[in-house]
C-alpha cells in the first residue's frame, strides 16, 4: 500500500522529468536556432548562459510547482470516494 508521501513523490518525479526533458529538448532547439537570431541581438551573444540557465530553471521550478499541487491535493481526496465518483 502506499502512502501519501509516496504517491506524492511519484507524481512529482513523473512531472520533472517530462520537464526536464522538455527543457533539454528546448536547450538544444534554442542552440540550433542561434544562427538565425545572431544578426538580430545587439550587445548580448546568442548563447549567453546566463539566459539559458534562467530560463531553464524557471521552468524547471514551474513544472515542479505545476505537477506538486494537484498532486498535493490528490493525496488528501479518499481513493473509494474518488473511485465512487467515476
Amino acid at each position: 500500500m502506499l502512502s501519501q508521501s509516496d504517491v506524492l513523490g511519484l507524481v512529482v518525479r513523473q512531472g520533472v522529468t517530462l520537464a526536464a526533458a522538455g527543457v533539454v529538448v528546448g536547450l538544444v532547439g534554442a542552440f540550433g536556432i542561434t544562427r538565425v537570431i545572431r544578426p538580430l541581438l545587439y550587445n548580448v551573444t546568442p548563447t549567453e548562459p546566463t539566459s539559458f540557465g534562467g530560463v531553464a530553471l524557471l521552468l524547471t521550478l514551474i513544472a515542479t510547482l505545476a505537477s506538486y499541487l494537484p498532486a498535493r491535493r490528490a493525496t488528501n481526496v479518499d481513493p473509494i470516494v474518488a473511485l465512487r465518483k467515476e
